[in-house]
């Protein structure tokens, strides 16, 4: 799968459990390590792993993707998903505001999503 593509279905996935203030990065020209960062904030730590969840469960039972690697307890503060071209960070609201992701790669281009536009309702003749 292309990595934008991942990304963005991250992004989506993170969305569906309503995760808050979702970034998705390109970081393809400033990094060796991966090209998207997908940051995505939890208000609590049940919410936390409601988002990991369903990024983790969507993606593997769809796209029978795994992370190579996931950091962080669920029940901690931040939780890493490396899916080697996309790393998906979900933090904590204070954690994020600490660490500063998007600062730190200020750099990194945001990826637009382009949200599903709502059809009007017909006119009423």
């Amino acid at each position: 799968m292309d990595a934008k593509k991942l990304a963005q279905l991250c992004r989506d996935f993170a969305d569906n459990k309503k995760a808050e203030n979702i970034a998705v990065l390109d970081v393809r020209k400033l990094s060796s390590v991966t090209d998207f960062f997908v940051i995505a904030t939890g208000t609590s730590q049940p919410h936390l792993r409601a988002i990991v969840e369903e990024i983790t469960s969507r993606l593997r039972d769809e796209h029978d993707l795994r992370p190579a690697r996931a950091e962080g307890a669920t029940g901690g503060m931040w939780v890493v998903l490396d899916y080697f071209d996309v790393i998906v960070h979900v933090m904590h609201t204070e954690t994020r505001a600490r660490y500063d992701l998007e600062g730190l790669w200020g750099d990194a281009k945001p990826v637009k999503t382009a949200k599903p536009k709502k059809k009007k309702p017909a006119a009423k003749k």
